[in-house]
């Protein structure tokens, strides 16, 4: 039997982890950011409330085309394979680096390239959280693979005698691009110049290729200036302010590390620990200056996380761990550690089947479980179709929700009607909507999973909200969730 290598596993693993979210992503209805994000595309703008505007155009020509979130769910799975790509690449280049600089001294004891790549991406594809980011586009599965495009230019500043205009150039496009993706793409960009800074060849600040890379990004960029420019640097305030967060507490801290750990996993630990204790003696300062793609975003969030935060903002600085990762676990793997990695391997390949089940299966609704986050993503279709039958029925003037995580849902299966938040919070929904009009009549969503007493009775409020309907959603015999709905009239705001 022909034996396969390396390269051929890493991509046979790819495989059968696209099938898996192929599969997923077309027996789930959109998540909220998802379907926030889909607006954009169907809101095509300069940029947006919440983030730069690629995440939206990415999508345009698809859903342009389609609503079938299967399908449109192909970009960030697209995105996915191609940042296992990468990972794959850099962890290369990094042991090429590490084998040209250290001849005769490290050498020997380092594993094949290609057994470090599978490895590197082994660590990927058994970490949970990037699973989340192959199905649902956000903002961190494009920042994601162009975080890892620009650690490898910087791989090749460090290890090419001449960086040519054309290298240059392809920088500024993958700086332009990653700030057209989220604003922390700012943390890349910071670790890149930690690597130019950490390089004997400081000649760079004085190429004209380093000042056409800067001009490149600062074009590619320019639409989020201009936008932020002409809206009152709305998006940028918001992101400051929500960046911040709330007060400061360490069992937020706490927590944030204990989930990271929990999402992506302990191989990364144990591939980092042995790549740092075996490999950091050999290593030069600047290949170590790499690890700040890492680390400096993930140094600021977890600052950052004693205000609050989300496990998923860190996902593309543990991409770019993971070729050190790889090379740390295939030396552990050559060292007689095989048996605790094939557990770890095990244990997290099997805690990621247990999502995917638990997703497909709804999660569990009961009395004694507070809260299901599963239903979150099942009836909004049907309740988007209902609400736009009372629409019509009722001539209401468009529908109304009471937080914005309802509104992105309603706003997408409902389309095109409009759908007002009745919040004090500017969001993109005023952008895109407008304010609700004085006197007006509207069909109301309540949705039990974030449920709201009646907007009546006050300042800001409805004159009266009449009951319509109800709708239970219900999966393999459970009830998830249910849709209230109801015309409130003669909004007195």
């Amino acid at each position: 039997m022909r034996r396969h290598s390396p390269s051929s596993w890493a991509a046979i693993s790819i495989c059968i982890a696209a099938l898996v979210h192929f599969a997923l992503g077309f027996s789930i209805e959109f998540s909220v950011d998802e379907a926030h994000y889909a607006l954009y595309a169907q809101h095509l703008a300069w940029s947006y409330f919440d983030h730069p505007p690629l995440v939206g155009w990415i999508q345009w020509p698809l859903i342009s085309l389609t609503s079938s979130e299967g399908f449109i769910r192909l970009i960030p799975e697209f995105l996915w394979v191609v940042s296992c790509i990468l990972v794959y690449q850099v962890t290369l280049e990094v042991h090429h680096f590490i084998q040209g600089r250290n001849a005769g001294y490290l050498t020997s004891a380092l594993p094949s390239a290609n057994t470090c790549g599978l490895m590197a991406v082994l660590v990927i594809i058994a970490a949970p959280m990037p699973h989340i980011l192959a199905i649902g586009l956000l903002p961190d599965t494009l920042l994601t693979p162009l975080s890892l495009g620009l650690m490898l230019m910087a791989l090749k500043w460090l290890s090419q005698d001449h960086f040519s205009m054309g290298n240059w150039i392809l920088t500024g496009i993958l700086l332009g691009l990653a700030g057209l993706s989220k604003y922390t793409a700012a943390f890349i960009a910071l670790a890149l110049l930690l690597v130019l800074l950490s390089s004997p060849r400081k000649r760079w600040i004085n190429k004209l290729g380093f000042w056409l890379a800067a001009l490149v990004a600062l074009i590619l960029i320019t639409p989020v200036l201009y936008w932020n420019w002409a809206n009152d640097w709305i998006s940028f305030k918001y992101q400051i302010a929500h960046g911040s967060g709330g007060e400061w507490l360490w069992r937020r801290l706490g927590a944030f590390l204990g989930i990271q750990l929990a999402v992506f996993g302990p191989l990364f630990i144990l591939g980092v620990f042995v790549f740092l204790k075996d490999c950091m003696h050999a290593t030069k300062f600047s290949l170590l200056a790499l690890f700040g793609f890492f680390l400096i975003p993930f140094i600021i969030f977890a600052s950052l996380s004693g205000g609050g935060g989300l496990p998923h903002w860190t996902t593309p600085a543990w991409f770019c761990l993971a070729p050190f990762t790889g090379i740390g676990l295939a030396k552990a793997w050559a060292i007689q550690h095989r048996n605790l990695i094939r557990i770890l391997f095990v244990l997290q390949t099997a805690l990621c089947c247990v999502g995917f089940g638990y997703v497909l299966s709804g999660g569990i609704s009961s009395a004694a479980i507070k809260s299901n986050p599963i239903a979150d993503l099942y009836g909004w279709k049907i309740a988007g179709q209902k609400a736009n039958e009372l629409v019509k029925d009722t001539k209401a003037q468009g529908i109304a929700v009471q937080n914005w995580t309802l509104g992105s849902r309603a706003a997408w299966y409902a389309s095109p009607t409009p759908v007002f938040v009745l919040d004090q919070r500017q969001d993109q929904f005023d952008l895109w909507f407008g304010a609700l009009p004085r006197g007006a009549n509207i069909i109301l969503i309540n949705w039990s999973g974030m449920g709201f007493s009646a907007p009546v009775g006050s300042k800001s409020a409805f004159e009266r909200c009449e009951p319509l309907e109800s709708l239970e959603i219900v999966r393999f015999g459970q009830v998830l969730s249910k849709f209230d709905f109801s015309l409130c009239s003669n909004w007195q705001d």
